[in-house]
């Protein structure tokens, strides 16, 4: 006699009936249940189920989404004792999917190795499959050709330790407010408590937004810099009106603050066409110079980031304004200098 589960809520397998020990995707399952009673085979419950190594209960449920969600013309004939189709049915309804569409969903399968060692790995990769699962034969062999001539490549990648970034991913979607121990670069570890707000992924790395008790306001967390995460029991309200997109209006990148700074920068002619290329910043103006150069002008609010990506460009960046931007650029040139 199969074993069946006694917990509460379950039912044993009955004598006769397949265990369903492994199920394949519905949507190939559904297929072949379709091609069984197309070719005239009068297929019932029971044959369908020990073909397919699944029980009675789940081929009527899958007859039902056939038959109502799907619209298939399909109707129990008991004269042969099986399913038949009262009309013609040409084609078994799939996915519909065109050739861009097939392209986006490459770029989106590719892009999946961002993710990488966080939650949202498995997830990602699970919601895929089900869509690849979905699509026809043809359009698999497709995707399959032309993943070989798409690549996503990183130089480098955040490591951290995903059960720490999962908790934090479920106390801002659910409100809850932690205690944290946290390390800055080059100093000891500090408790803290916050409200996580939001996490952004923001050039490849993530940050995480949240309210600093401590500091009485919102500041910026590196999750790879999280030791230990506990819930405090409390939930927070974030504020209605905040935005991240708002927040970081006028940042470069990560930080943000109260200044506002107008910034100037000189390129020379040689990256010249680089900078044409990107949006870098949502007030961005270009200015095209005589001699092939050209000048980007933008508004910030901080320049730490801005710092960063100017030396990048090294002597074929000239910053004009502001002054505090020019004299941070020399410090740090200077400080190459010497070391």
């Amino acid at each position: 006699m199969a074993r069946g589960s006694t917990g509460k809520g379950k039912v044993a397998a009955k004598r006769g009936q397949p265990k369903e020990l492994h199920s394949r995707p519905p949507l190939d399952r559904m297929m072949q249940i379709h091609e069984s009673i197309k070719r005239g085979n009068y297929p019932n419950a029971t044959s369908l189920a020990q073909k397919l190594e699944v029980t009675t209960k789940t081929i009527h449920r899958d007859i039902r989404f056939m038959r109502d969600r799907w619209e298939l013309p399909i109707e129990f004939d008991a004269a042969y004792n099986g399913y038949k189709y009262t009309r013609d049915v040409d084609s078994f309804p799939m996915l519909k999917i065109n050739e861009g569409e097939l392209f986006a969903l490459l770029i989106a399968e590719k892009a999946l190795q961002n993710y990488r060692g966080t939650v949202f790995e498995k997830r990602l990769s699970g919601a895929f499959q089900k869509i690849a699962d979905s699509l026809p034969d043809t359009v698999n062999i497709h995707l399959n050709e032309w993943s070989e001539a798409l690549s996503f490549h990183q130089t480098s990648a955040t490591v951290m330790e995903v059960n720490v970034f999962d908790r934090i991913c479920q106390a801002a979607a659910k409100r809850k407010q932690l205690r944290i121990l946290y390390t800055k670069p080059n100093q000891k570890p500090e408790e803290r408590l916050i409200d996580p707000y939001q996490i952004a992924n923001i050039n490849n790395e993530w940050y995480l937004y949240a309210y600093d008790h401590m500091r009485k306001d919102i500041r910026c967390f590196v999750p790879a810099r999280i030791e230990k995460v506990e819930t405090t029991g409390k939930l927070f309200e974030r504020p209605a009106n905040f935005s991240l997109t708002d927040y970081l209006a006028g940042s470069f990148g990560v930080f943000t603050g109260d200044e506002a700074y107008q910034v100037r920068v000189r390129f020379s002619k040689m990256v010249g066409p680089f900078i044409r290329e990107r949006q870098w910043h949502p007030t961005q103006q270009l200015k095209n110079l005589k001699d092939g150069g050209l000048e980007l002008s933008l508004k910030l609010s901080h320049l730490i980031d801005f710092r960063k990506w100017i030396l990048g460009w090294g002597g074929e960046a000239k910053v004009l304004e502001p002054p505090e931007l020019v004299e941070m650029v020399k410090t740090e040139a200077q400080s190459i200098l010497d070391n």
